[in-house]
């Protein structure tokens, strides 16, 4: 139990670390004005609703990674052959992609992918199961 508990923690961990590297990637290539960097949500809305689509879907790409490295990360932890860790990271990860959706005005072309790559954490618990075993 402690360490299914242990493999979603250090999921949610590893796909955090992975979606701010990349987004940090995609702030360096699509600057985002500085008081939206400052935290300011209204210039943050400005942003996202003049952001080209490669920086928005630079964010996208971000999940996508996150989705299937902390899939992968919490089948080999929880070592048990069963995505149930795979699947509550992907869970907690989409909750937390829908509140910020709602919280800031996103197109629908990214609603959709953002609820849907939150899928691959199956392809994460795929690829656990078919590397050696730890």
């Amino acid at each position: 139990m402690l360490r299914r508990i242990l493999a979603v923690v250090v999921g949610l961990i590893v796909g955090s670390i992975c979606i701010t590297v990349v987004e940090k990637i995609g702030h360096y290539l699509y600057p985002p004005p500085a008081e939206a960097s400052a935290g300011d949500m209204e210039a943050l809305k400005v942003y996202i609703n003049e952001a080209p689509f490669m920086a928005l879907f630079i964010i996208i790409l971000a999940y996508a990674l996150a989705a299937v490295i902390s899939g992968f990360t919490a089948s080999k932890i929880s070592n048990n052959g069963k995505p149930a860790a795979a699947i509550i990271c992907g869970i907690i990860f989409l909750l937390m992609t829908i509140y910020m959706m709602v919280s800031l005005p996103t197109p629908i072309w990214f609603w959709i992918l953002g609820i849907l790559v939150w899928g691959l954490v199956f392809l994460g618990h795929k690829l656990a199961l078919k590397t050696k075993k730890i």
